[in-house]
């Protein structure tokens, strides 16, 4: 049994789940993996070097997928930016029409660039206003992004069992529901929320072909709900890691009077990151992830864990739900 959603109908996939852009993990081998697994995989274009290489990586995915992908461009708050219309751009000549997209207000910049062609554009929000802003200025779908969630879940601190049917009731577009799923019980969870379907992150990152040290993968399974901790909270940037002796350090430095960002540079520094995800040393830097640690048990391939909760979702909708019912 497959879902029958607008998401599922509007991107021409077979299962209502969504992999989340990811940076130095949305690479071919993920994207391609939960593509044929019946989702949509995504493609981190920052996690390419130049727009050149985003449109390599785009054909390496087409070597190993014949299903619908999409790529990721987050536009983030910095000095030096990425030549973001540039790997829109890249990302157009090789054919994508899916797009995911997240980030400051100047990401409308990158959504003028991608309207040169008839693409679908998911936008990322942590906000109802912002979600209510995006619909306004044209985007296909909303992906609300609940405060459980691993990375930026913005400064309202607002859940996904709130924030869900709250954008629900303001926006006519499909909405995704973001933060916090990992199994059969969430997608049930969202679609009563009023989601037409889920993105999902931090579970992805534990399968068996996500681009990550298998120290990391392990570290997602031993931490529980409780393992993350929130960064940047004093500088109005807040973002949700896993929790590790150095993101104890940068709440640490961060949690006296004045602190700075320089105070915590080299800890969380992307370049630190990825030598983490690559080598698998937790005292190296910080890796991102969710509340949803807490149900993660396992190192599946994303085959089986997509399988799986469909399953759980069927079962659910089937079989529990019904005895419910008083008469």
């Amino acid at each position: 049994m497959a879902f029958n959603t607008a998401i599922t109908r509007m991107l021409g996939i077979e299962h209502p789940i969504v992999q989340g852009g990811m940076q130095s993990v949305g690479v071919a081998e993920l994207a391609a993996a939960v593509s044929n697994a019946g989702g949509l995989g995504i493609l981190t274009a920052l996690t390419q070097p130049s727009p050149a290489a985003l449109a390599a990586e785009i054909e390496r995915c087409r070597t190993m997928t014949s299903k619908p992908f999409g790529v990721n461009l987050t536009v983030f708050p910095t000095v030096n930016a990425p030549d973001y219309a540039g790997y829109a751009q890249a990302a157009l000549d090789a054919g994508v029409r899916i797009f995911e997209t997240a980030g400051t207000p100047a990401v409308a910049a990158v959504w003028e660039v991608l309207r040169k062609k008839d693409v679908f554009i998911l936008h990322k929000c942590t906000a109802v206003r912002h979600a209510v802003s995006a619909e306004k200025k044209g985007v296909d779908v909303i992906s609300i992004d609940g405060f459980e969630c691993a990375g930026h879940p913005g400064e309202d601190d607002i859940p996904g069992l709130i924030l869900i049917p709250a954008a629900a009731d303001k926006v006519k577009i499909p909405l995704l529901a973001s933060g916090g799923f990992g199994d059969g019980r969430g997608l049930v969870a969202a679609l009563s929320l009023g989601a037409q379907g889920i993105n999902m992150g931090t579970r992805f990152c534990a399968t068996q072909e996500a681009p990550i040290h298998p120290n990391v993968k392990q570290k997602y399974v031993e931490n529980d709900e409780r393992g993350t901790n929130l960064i940047f909270r004093s500088l109005k940037n807040t973002a949700r890691v896993g929790k590790s002796a150095v993101s104890d350090e940068v709440v640490k430095r961060l949690s006296k009077p004045d602190a700075k960002f320089e105070d915590v540079a080299e800890l969380v520094s992307g370049k630190a990151g990825k030598v983490l995800l690559d080598t698998g040393d937790l005292d190296t830097g910080i890796f991102w992830a969710g509340m949803i640690q807490g149900l993660i048990h396992d190192i599946p391939t994303v085959q089986d864990l997509i399988d799986r909760i469909i399953r759980e979702a069927v079962e659910i909708v089937d079989s529990r739900l019904p005895g419910f019912r008083a008469g």
